[in-house]
């Protein structure tokens, strides 16, 4: 991940040659701030929708991490894939078996 660094204002473009000061002139300027007022906003709304897009797949990674973490659980603690924790004490009672693990 890039560090975060401050990053400087957002300034406006500067013409090199100075415009005579008319009515023209003052109704370009508006025209150029108003242009650049519609470039920065959809700027922000896609900022803002890749947010919440970032935010909707943090929260599916947070349930797919869960539900890995209890089927590891799951494994850990001898449960047969596919039932859970509930459904296996209710089937059938494991008190019959006898059980070894092989490590190689």
């Amino acid at each position: 991940m890039r560090p975060h660094h401050s990053s400087p204002p957002i300034r406006s473009k500067v013409s090199t040659m100075p415009r005579q000061k008319t009515e023209a002139a003052a109704y370009l300027d508006i025209y150029k701030l108003v242009t650049e007022r519609k470039r920065l906003e959809q700027e922000l709304e896609a900022l803002e929708q890749r947010r919440d897009r970032i935010i909707k797949r943090l929260e599916v990674l947070d349930q797919q991490t869960a539900a890995a973490d209890e089927a590891a659980h799951q494994l850990r603690a001898g449960v047969p894939q596919g039932k859970s924790r509930t459904q296996s004490a209710n089937a059938v009672s494991t008190e019959n078996f006898n059980t070894l693990f092989l490590e190689y």
